[in-house]
């Protein structure tokens, strides 16, 4: 059978289409429409679903404990905060013809691609009250009035949780400022040199606004990483010592407590959050663009 090069052409299109389509179907569509479906019911995951309406959201927003939680992610915005600040810094200084390079990039890269596990293991060895690497330095060079139960007290502990999160990141961060940094023409440096130009100078009105869109990404990350915040305050922590993140607490409905109604209520509310959020930030950039 003879087919014309259009319709081979659509043919060929329609089949490399199909199979992401399905998967994309089957994956992400698939399950939001069955979250909104179930956000609506009584239902236990095992036993037959009642249909309850808006009582789940309801019982979201009258009771203060679920919104509550949000506070704890404010720490993991602060620390994303930080965390894209310091790679930058490092982006900058690593983008420069210092030796050896190569090996920082490696080690600062190197959390992101650790397991979770690991890290988690690796800093509650150092956060331990009793033995930990921590506080045995602080005692080394006689901060002993620093010294605190990281993951026992309340007032530290999700900054020490934050600062985890952001050590993980950061790597990431800085890889991505590095390949924009090495995107911006060096032409446009050297003749910013010529003309006299200091570091800081060119650092302002060359470097800063060639990664601008970058930045604004990366801002958008920090964003909804904040409120999504769970892998690292989960398997730490299990949400216990007021550590629990809007995630944990719906994880902990609708799994710990089976109300897998209620939960998927609380998932579609992050959701609508979330959306809030990066439409404001679009707002914001695209009023400073206007400006």
């Amino acid at each position: 059978m003879n087919y014309s090069y259009s319709t081979q052409r659509t043919i060929i299109l329609v089949s490399f289409l199909t199979v992401p389509l399905l998967l994309l179907l089957t994956f992400s569509y698939y399950p939001l429409v069955s979250l909104f479906y179930y956000s609506f019911m009584e239902w236990d995951g095992l036993t037959e679903k009642v249909f309850v309406g808006l009582r789940n959201y309801r019982e979201i927003f009258t009771n203060a404990e679920y919104f509550g939680v949000l506070k704890n992610n404010a720490y993991y915005f602060i620390g994303g905060l930080l965390q894209t600040s310091l790679a930058l810094y490092f982006a900058v200084l690593l983008n420069s013809k210092l030796k050896g390079r190569n090996g920082f990039r490696v080690i600062l890269f190197l959390p992101y691609i650790m397991h979770s596990v690991a890290i988690v293991f690796m800093f509650q060895a150092l956060y331990n009250n009793q033995y930990g690497t921590l506080n045995a330095f602080l005692d080394l060079v006689g901060l002993q009035g620093l010294k605190r139960d990281w993951l026992g007290d309340p007032s530290v502990v999700n900054y020490a949780l934050a600062f985890v999160s952001m050590w993980k990141y950061m790597g990431l961060s800085m890889v991505i400022f590095l390949g924009t940094l090495q995107s911006i023409p060096q032409d446009i440096y050297e003749a910013a040199r010529i003309d006299g130009a200091s570091s800081t100078q060119q650092f302002l009105h060359i470097t800063l606004p060639g990664i601008r869109k970058v930045m604004e990404l990366l801002l958008l990350l920090t964003l909804t990483g904040a409120l999504e915040a769970f892998e690292i305050p989960y398997i730490m922590m299990l949400g216990a010592n007021n550590t629990e993140t809007f995630i944990i607490k719906t994880v902990d409905v609708a799994f710990k407590f089976q109300q897998v109604g209620l939960g998927s209520a609380l998932a579609v509310v992050m959701l609508i959050i979330v959306l809030v959020f990066v439409g404001l930030q679009r707002l914001l950039v695209k009023g400073g663009d206007e400006a």
